[in-house]
């Protein structure tokens, strides 16, 4: 194991969790959280994970080579619902999971904290330098997704719902492993021809991770501006 391989994986296991240390992912955990508040993360992620794949698409034009856009091809095809085993595209599967809930895709009730998620993303994955858009979408998303979901389905689990309405949920938990597989390959190969890519990845990751976080206090203050 090389020493960024051992760098990489040791960023990603702080970021997730300093992520995971966020009060509103440890109520879903703890099953202190409610309903309310799972459904409003369920519209606000939606509206920003709706931007997925031209995020993909924005980092994956300033590869340096045909051989990492080839690589990721099969991610990007697998969010648009093109490879076998994805019979819809991710985007589709959330909209109908919203609607299950009755939840309405409505991008005026966005939260600044969203909209300021959603451009931290796309300002860094449209850096000319590949590694602001790897480090993004990998050590900022892809990469502490699983941990991420793994403690929304505890909370809404909490709340006696079906796996099968959360499936998007739990197809991500385990298909986001192998996103971030592939971007931490590349990531690797940048890194380690190119002195001080890594710093730059680490900044990215770190960026999107604080925004995240962010995102969350909005949606507990936004319900505890309501109890008050």
């Amino acid at each position: 194991m090389t020493t960024t391989t051992v760098q990489l994986e040791s960023k990603i296991k702080q970021l997730a969790a300093d992520l995971d240390e966020h009060p509103f992912l440890a109520r879903c955990r703890d099953g202190s959280i409610s309903l309310d508040e799972l459904k409003s993360f369920m519209l606000q992620q939606g509206l920003y994970s709706n931007f997925f794949t031209r995020y993909l698409c924005a980092m994956m034009a300033n590869l340096p080579n045909n051989h990492y856009v080839l690589e990721l091809a099969e991610n990007l095809f697998e969010e648009l619902g093109l490879e076998p085993g994805s019979p819809k595209p991710h985007s589709v599967m959330y909209r109908e999971m919203l609607e299950s809930f009755s939840i309405e895709f409505d991008f005026n009730k966005i939260n600044d904290s969203t909209q300021k998620l959603i451009d931290t993303m796309f300002e860094y994955c449209k850096n000319p330098n590949p590694a602001f858009g790897l480090g993004a979408l990998c050590l900022g998303a892809e990469a502490v997704v699983p941990s991420l979901y793994s403690s929304i389905v505890k909370g809404f689990q909490s709340h006696g719902i079906d796996n099968k309405q959360i499936e998007f949920f739990l197809l991500h938990i385990e298909c986001d492993d192998g996103h971030a597989e592939t971007l931490n390959d590349i990531m690797r190969e940048i890194a380690e021809q190119e002195s001080g890519q890594l710093e730059n990845m680490f900044k990215a990751g770190e960026a999107l991770i604080q925004a995240r976080l962010d995102f969350f206090t909005a949606i507990e203050e936004e319900f505890q501006s309501e109890v008050a």
